[in-house]
């Protein structure tokens, strides 16, 4: 079977793209929808153009990224170093299993009421669920890409001495990094719907309170906007994310 150029795909999604922005402009002029509920492709590009000259939006969309990338960050970090630490040893993964099973169906959304009576409406609450509900996958995915080492690897490290943290840093995490990866992929869109649902609750400065005002106010155009601005940080962080992969994976090629 021939591999299909990346080229053609690419062509294939701007066609894609442009065809549904043929029929939301179809269905806008023919006002099949209300203006107000769905404003034509030119009004909000006007919004997304105003706002952005005036500065406004590119201080929510800046305040939105933070809050995004500080709890990834967290999450990250935190997540590879439980699951290293309970994948390392099958005792472990036994004993911790059940909570395991109990984190993985979740919703991270749900424990926003709790951090909200602990902590109140504060960007460190915001802040701690965004860390919190992306943690979870990170964790697990760890775990699994430990549980999945050739147990050669672990007689190879038995007979060259190697302590549990040596095993982890040179054997282990090493393997285990495109479980990881797949987690860390994860959280890193849980972490942008968590900063968006966390400002609309906590009324913080991003694009999740502005969309919500503008929905509440009619501003269709500006509401679009801001949905549009979401798409393109979770593009964009998504492509950065998968060059930060291969660079770093480069050698499992």
């Amino acid at each position: 079977m021939n591999k299909q150029s990346p080229w053609i795909g690419n062509l294939g999604s701007i066609a894609v793209t442009l065809a549904l922005v043929a029929l939301w402009q179809t269905i806008s002029a023919n006002k099949w929808i209300l203006p107000v509920y769905l404003p034509s492709p030119a009004a909000t590009l006007a919004s997304l153009s105003e706002g952005f000259m005036q500065g406004e939006l590119f201080k929510l969309t800046l305040g939105t990224i933070e809050r995004m990338f500080y709890g990834w960050v967290l999450a990250s970090l935190i997540g590879v170093a439980f699951g290293s630490l309970i994948g390392v040893s099958a005792v472990m993964r036994a004993w911790l299993q059940p909570m395991l099973e109990w984190l993985r169906p979740l919703p991270a959304s749900s424990i926003m009421p709790v951090a909200i009576a602990l902590l109140g409406l504060s960007p460190t609450m915001v802040l701690l669920v965004i860390a919190f509900g992306a943690f979870s996958p990170v964790m697990l995915a760890t775990v699994h890409g430990f549980a999945s080492i050739e147990p050669r690897l672990e007689e190879v490290a038995r007979v060259l001495g190697l302590s549990r943290l040596q095993f982890i840093l040179k054997i282990g995490l090493p393997n285990a990094l495109v479980d990881a990866f797949a987690g860390i992929r994860l959280a890193l869109t849980i972490s942008l719907i968590l900063a968006v649902v966390g400002e609309m609750l906590a009324s913080q400065d991003g694009l999740g309170t502005a969309i919500l005002q503008a929905a509440r106010s009619f501003r269709s155009a500006d509401l679009f906007a801001g949905v549009a601005v979401l798409g393109a940080i979770g593009f964009g962080s998504n492509r950065m994310l998968d060059f930060l992969e291969r660079r770093l994976l480069a050698w499992k090629v």
